[in-house]
């Protein structure tokens, strides 16, 4: 009895240490759009320049998955995370050194290296604690809420260090010190025993070679084409919305963060929904109602807009989590780093390339209207594969053999 006790402490322990990893990152990854106006007036860029901050960062995370995610399965959870919090707590903290655009940017490259092997790493281990694939499904929406939360305190510390007349660089000074905790936190937790289910250790070209795989292939394109959506929010919205001039101005101006606020409340409801309603129902119904938002705006213009797109983070909450975590399920809990690290990567491509493409087709036709149609264009065709995906039931026995066999006890 007591060492039950002792283990479900422990789990606790670690899943809290995740949640405020998520947090922490949050604060830097998704407070970029609010960053980004400032950069590009401190220096003096164009938008496809200025959004290097964007595309530094999704870069660093997606080299790292596809290349180093496998370090959770091969040298175990624990030292994977503590590398990553290191690297991306000491490139956070050295924005204080710094003065220079380009450094800046190298900085954000390392400090995604960084996030994408200690992210992998959480990623697999909540695979660990997870007894069912449904409830690795509602843990990782619990999860992403506490990104949430982070993505609503990022933005919001720039906004005030900018008031205040300080420098937006505190939110990364902020992020090194919440780091030096984790790093702390983790190196004296205890870690479940390593999930081994396979005969030879897990390679270098796991992820690589799972890339053909139908799961990762579906999973990865579908987080590929939501990160694309979700992008024209948080990244261009903002610069969308500059030019409104109506009656609702106070509302512009927290248009990010309403949309992060709306955002996290949707996955902490995402876990009673996924307690309730088949998974592939649920991603169906939220990509349609996004897609819709989506249109709205596109057709109504920015005095709709300003009410449509923050509206889009309800209904986006959920899918990001539940797609991540259903994807990671369908393989046995050995190589939970490797796909974990595969789907992060097909992630910060979209992250790098639909932000870098919808500022280029802004700045080319002098609209950043286009910017939103673009991530209207990507929601459909998300909701079109999720309709594919609940008619077809294409990976319903996988998952309740991996229930049999992977997540019993």
């Amino acid at each position: 009895m007591q060492d039950q006790a002792g283990r479900d402490g422990a789990a606790t322990l670690l899943k809290a240490l995740v949640f405020l990893m998520f947090a922490m990152f949050a604060m830097t990854t998704d407070s970029v759009g609010t960053v980004i106006p400032e950069v590009i007036r401190e220096f003096e860029l164009g938008l496809t320049a200025g959004g290097s901050f964007q595309y530094a960062t999704m870069a660093g995370i997606g080299i790292s998955a596809i290349a180093l995610g496998f370090l959770a399965d091969r040298i175990g959870r624990k030292a994977t995370i503590l590398i990553g919090l290191v690297l991306f707590g000491l490139s956070s903290a050295l924005f204080a050194a710094g003065h220079s655009f380009l450094f800046f940017t190298t900085l954000l490259f390392v400090s995604g290296l960084g996030i994408g092997i200690f992210k992998s790493g959480a990623l697999a281990l909540i695979g660990d604690l997870s007894r069912s694939t449904g409830e690795h499904a509602r843990t990782m929406n619990l999860i992403e809420g506490f990104f949430g939360v982070g993505a609503i305190l990022g933005p919001g510390i720039v906004a005030y260090m900018l008031l205040n007349g300080a420098s937006w660089k505190w939110v990364y000074l902020i992020a090194a010190m919440l780091c030096a905790l984790l790093v702390l936190g983790s190196a004296v937790a205890r870690f479940p025993r390593p999930i081994i289910t396979r005969a030879e250790p897990v390679r270098a070209s796991e992820a690589i070679r799972m890339a053909g795989d139908p799961p990762a292939r579906f999973f990865g394109t579908a987080l590929m084409l939501y990160v694309g959506a979700e992008a024209a929010i948080y990244v261009w919205a903002p610069t969308y919305l500059a030019d409104y001039s109506g009656s609702w101005l106070w509302l512009a101006a927290y248009v990010v963060s309403i949309f992060f606020v709306l955002r996290a409340a949707g996955r902490f409801l995402g876990v009673w929904l996924l307690s309730r309603f088949d998974w592939a129902s649920v991603i169906f119904v939220c990509s349609a109602a996004m897609a819709a938002l989506f249109w709205v705006a596109v057709i109504g213009g920015r005095e709709v807009a300003i009410f449509a797109l923050p509206a889009t983070g309800l209904f986006m909450s959920v899918l990001y989590p539940t797609i991540n975590s259903t994807g990671i399920s369908c393989y046995d809990k050995g190589r939970h780093g490797s796909i974990a690290g595969l789907l992060l990567f097909f992630t910060c491509i979209s992250a790098v390339f639909a932000p870098m493409a919808m500022g280029a087709l802004g700045e080319w036709l002098s609209d950043s209207t286009y910017s939103i149609l673009l991530g209207a264009l990507f929601a459909t065709l998300l909701t079109l594969l999720c309709g594919w995906n609940r008619s077809r039931a294409p990976f319903a026995a996988l998952l309740v053999q991996r229930d049999a066999d992977d997540y019993r006890g």
